[in-house]
C-alpha cells in the first residue's frame, strides 16, 4: 500500500513539474498546414508537394491491434526530419510529440519503403539519346570524350560494430561504410553500392560491382572517370602517374576537372541529409539502407525540381573517337591523351 501511494506521489508530482508532456504526446498536428514552405523545406529538406509525393508512393500503413498507428504523414515527417538533423530521437519526439519508439519504427520502415523503389530512381539511361545528351554535358565541363558517369566512394561514419570492429576501421582512423557511387553531370547518383566495410579499398569495391560486369559486358557505351586508385581499363580512365608529355599533362587536368562533379555530388548529397555527414548511430546495414535511402531522395528532389542541381550545356557536338588498337586501358587511355588534347 505504502509503494501504491509512493508512486501515485510521484506521478503527481511529475505531472505539476511537466503540466505539458501528455498533452504533446496527443498533439499530432500536421505542420504542413502550420509552417511556410521554406520553413518546411528548411525542416524537412522538400517542399510540401514533394512531401505529398512520398506519402502517396510509399505504403506506410501499418496495421496494429495495440494502439493507433501514426497517420503515414507524421512517420514521413519524422523520418525526413531524421535524416534531415541526424540527432537523437528525442528532438523529433519533442518536435512531432510522438514518443521514441514510434520515430525509430517510422525511421525504419519509412526508408526500408523508400529502398523498394531503387531501380525506379536510381539507374544508368538505356537510351541512346540520353546517353549521348550525357556525354555532350561531360564533354562541356573540360572537353573530356564520351563520359557517362563518375565513380567514387564516400565514407559514412558509424558506431563501432559488435561483429568484426577491426574491418570498419578506414585508412582515416574512424568505423565508417565504404560507398561507392557514381554520378552524371547533372549531380544525379546513377548507381550505389552501400555494403562494404570502411577498410575495403576503391578498386575492389568496383572490382566486384554489377555495374562493372555491365561495363565489361558492353552493355554501357562510354567512359567512366576514377582517381588514381582505380585501374585503368577501357570503359575506365584514370590519371596519369608520370606526365612525360604536354598532351598527358592536359589529359590529366581535363579528367581532373570532370571528376570533380562526383566530389561536388557528396558535398550536395551530405548537405542536404547531414545525418550521412554527422554519423549514424545504427547497425551497419541499417547504415547501407539509410544511405540508399538517402541517395533515392535526394534523385527524387532532382527529378521534381525541389533542390538544387547543377546547370549543364548539352548544345556541343563532341568529337567521335576512332580506336582500332589492342583494347589495353592504357594503350586507350594514351590514343585519348594523343587525339584530343
Amino acid at each position: 500500500m505504502a509503494d501504491i501511494e509512493r508512486r501515485l506521489r510521484r506521478a503527481r508530482y511529475l505531472n505539476e513539474l511537466f503540466p505539458m508532456d501528455r498533452r504533446v504526446f496527443r498533439d499530432r498536428t500536421n505542420p504542413l498546414e502550420t509552417l511556410s514552405p521554406m520553413d518546411i523545406r528548411e525542416r524537412y529538406r522538400f517542399f510540401p508537394e514533394t512531401i505529398l509525393f512520398l506519402v502517396n508512393m510509399l505504403n506506410l500503413e501499418r496495421a496494429t491491434e495495440r494502439s493507433c498507428p501514426l497517420p503515414p504523414l507524421i512517420s514521413t515527417l519524422a523520418a525526413l526530419h531524421f535524416l534531415a538533423t541526424g540527432t537523437h530521437h528525442i528532438v523529433t519526439t519533442g518536435l512531432h510529440g510522438i514518443p521514441r519508439s514510434s520515430v525509430s519504427r517510422a525511421v525504419k520502415q519509412f526508408t526500408d519503403s523508400v529502398c523498394l523503389h531503387l531501380n525506379d530512381f536510381v539507374f544508368f539511361p538505356n537510351i541512346e539519346n540520353v546517353q549521348r545528351t550525357v556525354q555532350k554535358q561531360f564533354y562541356n565541363i573540360a572537353g573530356f570524350p564520351q563520359v557517362v558517369g563518375v565513380v567514387d566512394g564516400t565514407h559514412i561514419r558509424i558506431q563501432a560494430p559488435s561483429a568484426n570492429e577491426d574491418d570498419y576501421v578506414n585508412r582515416k582512423g574512424f568505423h565508417s561504410l565504404n560507398v561507392q557511387m557514381i554520378c552524371d553531370a547533372t549531380f544525379r547518383f546513377v548507381d550505389v553500392v552501400a555494403k562494404w566495410p570502411g577498410s575495403v579499398h576503391d578498386s575492389r569495391i568496383f572490382r566486384e560491382s554489377a555495374i562493372r560486369q555491365r561495363f565489361e559486358r558492353g552493355e554501357i557505351d562510354g567512359l567512366l572517370l576514377g582517381d588514381s586508385g582505380y585501374g585503368c581499363k577501357r570503359y575506365l580512365m584514370t590519371p596519369y602517374q608520370n606526365t612525360d608529355s604536354p598532351c598527358k599533362e592536359r589529359f590529366n587536368i581535363s579528367l581532373c576537372r570532370t571528376r570533380v562533379v562526383i566530389e561536388q555530388a557528396f558535398g550536395v548529397l551530405k548537405r542536404r541529409f547531414p545525418c550521412l555527414h554527422y554519423g549514424l548511430r545504427v547497425k551497419p546495414d541499417r547504415v547501407a539502407k539509410i544511405t540508399v535511402a538517402c541517395v533515392i531522395l535526394h534523385n527524387i528532389g532532382l527529378e521534381r525540381q525541389d533542390m538544387f542541381s547543377r546547370t549543364c550545356e548539352d548544345d556541343t557536338d563532341q568529337p567521335h573517337v576512332v580506336y582500332e588498337g589492342d583494347g589495353s586501358g592504357n594503350s586507350y587511355r594514351d590514343h585519348i591523351a594523343e587525339s584530343f588534347f
